[in-house]
């Protein structure tokens, strides 16, 4: 049912625990969502909606957008100019590790995967991490792209373990697949849209990253 109103031309649009319906949704019929601002945390709270994830969202609903690009950390600044193609796909953590060992998690080779995730200590993060490391989904990737990791406090129990820890040891463990930060997505106010299950092409340079997937039509 949900493939037959994408082909007539139905967008399903969310993000964080809609994670788990369009990773079903591409594993089971292989068409494609889109990443986005929900209705009710992003446009039915107080004050204005973000503009960055208003003119986002305006372009997906006339069919105009064509990417999205972001500015790296200085460390992870390119000499040389990168670029890899592959499908577009992943979502909030948790519910992306939840899905691992199901046949609701898609098995995408040589794709770009991109995560985020609320509430979650860098521990957390970390071993969620280990295990789609362990079960091959991270090697099987061309990139993968972390957006932002929000709403946690540090307490005792962290002994100053931090994000940036996290995506050392990633990078460590995964030495030929590139990991990159900063995508303005996740559960935060500036959030772009993006297209889950398409293909696209990321290009990096110098400290400039864009994700390009051209018009839909």
């Amino acid at each position: 049912m949900i493939a037959k109103a994408i082909d007539r031309g139905t967008v399903f649009l969310g993000y964080s625990d809609f994670t788990a319906l369009q990773c079903a949704v591409l594993a089971k019929t292989g068409r494609s969502t889109w990443s986005g601002p929900a209705a009710s945390d992003d446009f039915g709270g107080e004050g204005e909606p973000d503009e960055i994830m208003q003119a986002c969202f305006d372009d997906l609903a006339s069919g105009q957008g064509e990417g999205t690009g972001w500015r790296l950390p200085a460390r992870e600044a390119r000499e040389k100019a990168w670029s890899a193609a592959g499908t577009l796909w992943g979502g909030n953590l948790a519910m992306v590790t939840s899905l691992a060992g199901t046949p609701w998690l898609p098995q995408v080779k040589g794709g770009l995967l991109f995560l985020e995730d609320v509430a979650e200590h860098p521990y957390r993060v970390e071993r969620m991490l280990t295990q789609l490391l362990h079960a091959g989904v991270l090697a099987r990737q061309k990139a993968i792209v972390l957006g932002h990791f929000t709403n946690w406090r540090p307490v005792p129990n962290d002994k100053g373990y931090k994000l940036q820890t996290v995506v050392d040891w990633l990078r460590a463990q995964l030495p030929r697949v590139p990991v990159f930060t900063g995508l303005p997505f996740g559960h935060l106010p500036t959030k772009v849209c993006l297209p889950v299950g398409r293909p696209v092409t990321l290009a990096v340079e110098g400290r400039d990253a864009f994700l390009l997937w051209g018009h839909s039509h």
